[in-house]
């Protein structure tokens, strides 16, 4: 039945996912007024709402705009699914920055398979990786999706070997310039953030834990089955998935790099989890089967988001 509503794309699909969006967000802001005396503005709550609905637009283009899934809604309710098990992340600003950034540099390195203006999308790409490190250090990594997108696709051209470092000496001279002219302290928040921390014991209680267990389930079992099957894929997107596996993959050392490590720092694994989800359910020839998982994914997500109020 669920699985009927979500495989066409549609408005009234659309619509009911960022309902949800919506009342999940309201739903716990108020439980966080509940908790402390600590009110958030109406000004910072509509910054955050906008960045989650342009992070949803963001994903359901490019997605539908590169063929990464099929006429579904899939991709778009997936990543609402792994929103809820951490909806600390509706909290967390600068998270969400970075996380919009990342996915306008994926938008241009998925793109690049059509191998137009190739110079323009890389350094696209880098510069807007560069722009999401200023937010949370450690997204420097996903420079390295950058490198195996030109393995793929444009390896011949030296120069476009060297354009990430013209990107960075760019953005890093307009970084340095507006924070010694607006405010300095802007790179002192990116020097503790170039800090790293393996430790995994900053949970506040178990219901956090058992979010993480359940995500870290679901997603080795995604992560496997694309890449068990990435050969039975249409050959023109398989250097795509394979970005998502590896965008995945950097998310996750990201996560696990990261000082003041929280979930909301596994963002950044949502889009290529959400596609490889959606692309699991999309080739499945069973019914049942498809209605189970993604019955499981929503009852596990709904249950660790109230949980965690």
């Amino acid at each position: 039945m669920i699985t009927s509503i979500f495989k066409k794309s549609s408005i009234v699909n659309y619509t009911l996912v960022f309902l949800l969006l919506l009342a999940s967000f309201f739903v716990y802001q108020n439980s966080l007024l509940r908790q402390s005396n600590n009110v958030v503005g109406n000004s910072a709550n509509a910054l955050l709402i906008i960045l989650l609905l342009v992070s949803f637009f963001l994903v359901n283009f490019i997605v539908k705009k590169n063929g990464l899934t099929k006429n579904s809604s899939y991709a778009i309710l997936f990543f609402l699914l792994y929103l809820l098990l951490f909806p600390s992340v509706f909290s967390n600003s600068n998270i969400l920055f970075a996380n919009f950034f990342l996915l306008l540099a994926m938008r241009r390195l998925i793109s690049l398979q059509t191998l137009k203006a190739p110079k323009e999308k890389i350094f696209d790409a880098c510069m807007w990786i560069f722009i999401a490190s200023l937010f949370h250090f450690w997204c420097i990594l996903f420079v390295l999706l950058v490198y195996i997108s030109i393995i793929f696709h444009v390896s011949r051209d030296y120069r476009n070997w060297l354009l990430p470092f013209v990107a960075f000496v760019a953005t890093a001279v307009v970084f340095l310039f507006s924070a010694l002219l607006i405010d300095e302290t802007w790179i002192d928040h990116v020097m503790v953030q170039a800090q790293m921390d393996f430790e995994l014991d900053y949970f506040t209680n178990n219901y956090q834990n058992a979010a993480l267990s359940f995500y870290v389930v679901a997603a080795l079992y995604f992560l496997f089955s694309m890449i068990f099957t990435l050969t039975n894929r249409p050959l023109i997107l398989q250097a795509s998935y394979k970005k998502m596996v590896f965008g995945f993959l950097i998310g996750s050392v990201v996560f696990i790099l990261s000082p003041e490590k929280n979930n909301a720092m596994l963002l950044f694994t949502f889009f290529p989890l959400a596609v490889m989800t959606t692309n699991n359910i999309e080739y499945s020839q069973s019914k049942m089967y498809q209605e189970i998982v993604l019955l499981l994914l929503v009852v596990g997500s709904f249950m660790a988001f109230f949980a965690q109020l």
